[in-house]
This record gives structure tokens, sequence and C-alpha cells, in this order.
């Protein structure tokens, strides 16, 4: 991050030492020292007093950071994305062909372990779809566009939410006729 230099950079032109920069901000010489060294990131009312002493505005105190900090906030997202949305695979694909297993061997029992494969499968795909709605994305293309950290430009995004009502029909029966035909294959195969 850029603050830690921009700190050193201000303290130095006033001549003043990291410790009469720490009385000044209220905090100990070594925190300032860890600050100019990038180990820590000064928290807001930090930021805010170094920005009154150095009588700098905000944007020149942490110039770059916040750009830095966008960027790394949107590739959390994206990765929690991905990693609920494979857990949301493997669990919709659990779901899917344990059924009839369950029911084959345990019978009525077997109601009880599917159950719990299929709310964990409902668990998160709630929670990639709170991503998906915090970050504002509705269709595929969307989706893709953003886990490769880029965003769709209006024109494409005014195509995709022209298609939004008819694809959660398409997909809801397409996802029911596969399950359906999965169901029923493994049905007669455990029949037999």
């Amino acid at each position: 991050m850029e603050i830690g230099a921009q700190i050193k950079k201000y303290r130095s032109n006033m001549g003043i030492s990291q410790e009469e920069l720490a009385e000044k901000v209220y905090v100990s010489r070594q925190t300032v020292s860890n600050w100019e060294t990038g180990k820590n990131y000064p928290d807001i009312h930090s930021v805010l007093l170094l920005s009154s002493v150095f009588n700098v505005s905000l944007d020149q105190l942490i110039k770059g950071d916040v750009e830095i900090m966008k960027k790394e906030i949107k590739e959390a997202e994206i990765k929690r994305l991905n990693k609920y949305g494979g857990i949301y695979a493997v669990f919709l694909i659990l779901t899917v062909i344990s059924f009839v297993p369950f029911i084959a061997f345990m019978e009525g029992y077997g109601l009880i372990p599917w159950s719990a494969v299929y709310a964990v499968a409902v668990y998160f795909a709630f929670k990639t779809d709170k991503v998906k709605k915090e970050n504002h994305l509705s269709t595929y293309k969307e989706i893709v566009a953003f886990t490769e950290g880029r965003r769709l430009d209006e024109t494409e995004e005014q195509q995709e939410i022209g298609k939004r009502p008819y694809q959660t029909v398409m997909y809801m029966l397409g996802s029911a006729a596969i399950a359906f035909m999965i169901v029923y294959l493994m049905a007669k195969l455990f029949s037999v």
C-alpha cells in the first residue's frame, strides 16, 4: 500500500521524528514505524488525524490505496462466488444421484440423509445467490465477466436484462427435466 510511503514523506517534509508524529496522532512510535514499513495500515481515525497533522487531503494521503482496496475487495468477492458456487454444484449433484440409493438401501429412513444433503445444497444456493445480488449479477454472462475481473458494458448489460425473465424459466425447466431423467434411470438400474 502507498500510505506508508506517504506518511514517511510528509513526516520527513515536516522534519519531525516518528516519536513526535506518534504523539500528535496518539499512537506509539512503533505503530508509526509499522505504518511506514507497510506492516500495518492505520485505522480511519488515525488516517483522519494524519491528514490533519500533515495538512493534506485524504485523497493525497491515501493516494493509490483506494483503487488497490477496491481490487482486493472485488477479488475476495470473486473467490467467494466461486467457492460457494463450487460447493453448491457438488451438493446439487449429490442430491440428484443419492436419492435412489438412499431409498433403495435405507427405505424410508433414506430420506433423512438425503434431506441433509439437499439442505446443504439449498444453503449454498442461497449463499451464491446472495453474492450475486450484492454484486448486481443476474445472468451467466455477467457472472463470467465478474469472475474474469471485468464488467459488461452498458449495451451488453441491457441485452442481458432483456433476456432474464425467459432464462429463469428455461433454467428451472431444464434442471427439472435433467433431474427427472437421472432419477428415473437410477430407479430403473436399482430395480433390476
